[in-house]
């Protein structure tokens, strides 16, 4: 009779693809079941609030400049991010990210690094204006770019930059929010 392993492996491979393709084809089907049967709903906000009171304590009690933050913004302002790291390429730093009510990002940031370089950094390459703002009593530099616009205050050993995609009425409303310890 002859050898027949051949003619069993090579049939036994076909198979084995075979079998995979038709397993992956059920596979997706029932993927594609459970998609349609499984309520969802793509009005929801993907925005997912976030509470920042432990990391601004933090980083209030570890940077080496007083940490700003808003009180007393209205509720439909939502924060979406915040970071503090005492030691990057910028010096000090410290990040809160929001959504204002229309959905336009604006963030709080600041450092005790090179002005220029931070400022640049954060904002996307925004340039100065040339223009001002006087913002709960202070000097405010107007910056826009082309992606994010901003209002920077220098000051001795910080520098606190608002910047974001929300219009200047956004960003001048939440650096009049900002203070720098609990109130």
């Amino acid at each position: 009779m002859g050898d027949h392993g051949s003619v069993a492996s090579s049939k036994r491979g076909r198979q084995t693809a075979r079998d995979m393709v038709l397993s992956m084809l059920v596979v997706l089907l029932g993927a594609g079941i459970a998609y349609l049967f499984i309520p969802h709903d793509d009005s929801l906000d993907p925005v997912r609030p976030i509470s920042y009171d432990v990391e601004l304590v933090t980083a209030r009690r570890a940077a080496p400049y007083p940490v700003a933050a808003p009180v007393g913004l209205p509720a439909d302002w939502r924060a979406t991010s915040v970071d503090y790291e005492a030691r990057s390429d910028q010096g000090a730093v410290w990040h809160l990210g929001f959504m204002d009510p229309d959905n336009e990002y604006a963030a709080v940031e600041q450092s005790d690094g090179s002005p220029g370089e931070f400022i640049t950094e954060v904002t996307h390459g925004a340039e100065p204006t040339g223009r001002s703002r006087t913002v709960g009593g202070e000097e405010w530099e107007h910056y826009e770019g082309p992606k994010y616009d901003a209002l920077v205050r220098r000051e001795p050993g910080v520098t606190t930059v608002v910047t974001g995609t929300a219009p200047l009425g956004s960003l001048t409303r939440l650096a009049a929010a900002l203070e720098t310890s609990e109130g």
